[in-house]
C-alpha cells in the first residue's frame, strides 16, 4: 500500500497542476495544446521521465498511441490523450482496448488533462476492460480523495507493484467475486447454527443455499452496518503475549 507520505507528495503536485491547468482560458485547448498539459502531468505529477519512460505515438500494428509508459522494459500503460473540450467516451475506450491487447498492456489511462479514467486491460475471449476508478481534477469534491487512487498510477508505486496489489484488491472485493464465497461450506455452517439459536429450529443445506441465491439476485434495501455485527454472541477471552506484558483479544465461538 501507497505510503501517508506519497499520498501527501502527490496531493501537492495535483494542488499546482490544477492551480496551473484548470483555467477558464484553457478550456477551449485543442488535442495537441491538451497533449502539453499531460505532458506535464505524467513528468512533474506522476513522475515518469520524458522520452526514456515516456514514449509518444508510439506504433501498434499501423497505428499510433498517444503514449505508452514503459519502466524496465515492461509496457504498463497505454494512455490516450483527447482534447479538454471533450468528454471522455466509449468511442475513445475502444480505441485503446485494441491498442493495448494488441501490444499486451495491463492498463489504460484515458485522460482530456482534466478527467483521468483508469481501466484494466482483461485478458479474456473478447477482450474486454474495467473501469477501476474516473476523477475529474476541476472539481472540488472529487479533489478531495483522489490522491488516495492517483498514487497507484505514479512511477514509485508501479515499480513497488502497488498498482498490481490494488488491482487484486479491487478484484478480490468485487461483488461478483465476493458471493461465491457465501455458498462455502464454512459459510452455510455458520448460517445454519445462527437459524438455530434464533429459531430453534434446524435448517438443510438446500435451505440456505436457496437464500442465498436470492440475496444475491434480489434487490434488498439495507443499511450498512458501521461494524460488523455479532450474530452468535461471542464471548471475548484475555489471553497473554509472548513477552506477558500486553493482552489480545480473542473470540471464541460457542460449542
Amino acid at each position: 500500500m501507497p505510503t501517508q507520505n506519497q499520498i501527501k507528495n502527490l496531493s501537492a503536485k495535483l494542488k499546482e497542476y490544477r492551480k496551473r491547468y484548470m483555467k477558464k482560458q484553457y478550456n477551449d485547448l485543442d488535442e495537441s495544446a491538451t497533449r502539453l498539459m499531460v505532458n506535464s502531468l505524467l513528468t512533474d505529477v506522476f513522475g515518469y521521465i520524458e522520452l526514456d519512460e515516456i514514449k509518444t505515438e508510439y506504433r501498434i500494428r499501423g497505428e499510433y498511441a498517444d503514449y505508452v509508459i514503459q519502466l524496465a522494459r515492461k509496457k504498463h500503460f497505454v494512455v490516450e490523450v483527447k482534447s479538454i473540450q471533450l468528454d471522455l467516451s466509449d468511442k475513445h475506450l475502444r480505441q485503446s482496448v485494441n491498442y493495448a491487447a494488441n501490444e499486451g498492456i495491463d492498463w489504460i489511462i484515458l485522460t482530456n488533462g482534466k478527467q483521468i479514467e483508469l481501466y484494466k486491460v482483461l485478458f479474456e475471449k473478447p477482450i474486454n476492460s474495467r473501469k477501476i476508478f474516473d476523477f475529474d481534477i476541476s472539481n472540488k469534491d472529487d479533489f478531495k480523495k483522489m490522491s488516495e487512487f492517483l498514487v497507484y498510477l505514479t512511477k514509485k508505486s508501479v515499480e513497488k507493484n502497488e498498482l498490481s496489489n490494488f488491482w487484486t484488491r479491487f478484484e478480490a472485493l468485487e461483488p461478483i467475486q465476493l458471493s461465491k464465497n457465501l455458498y462455502d461450506t464454512h459459510v452455510i455452517k455458520f448460517l445454519k447454527k445462527v437459524l438455530k439459536k434464533k429459531t430453534d429450529l434446524s435448517f438443510s443445506e438446500e435451505d440456505i443455499l436457496d437464500s442465498i441465491y436470492k440475496i444475491i439476485t434480489t434487490k434488498i434495501e439495507s443499511n450498512k452496518p458501521k461494524t460488523p455485527t455479532n450474530t452468535l454472541g461471542k464471548k471475548k477471552e484475555k489471553q497473554n503475549t509472548s513477552d506477558n506484558t500486553e493482552y489480545a483479544v480473542r473470540e471464541i465461538a460457542p460449542n
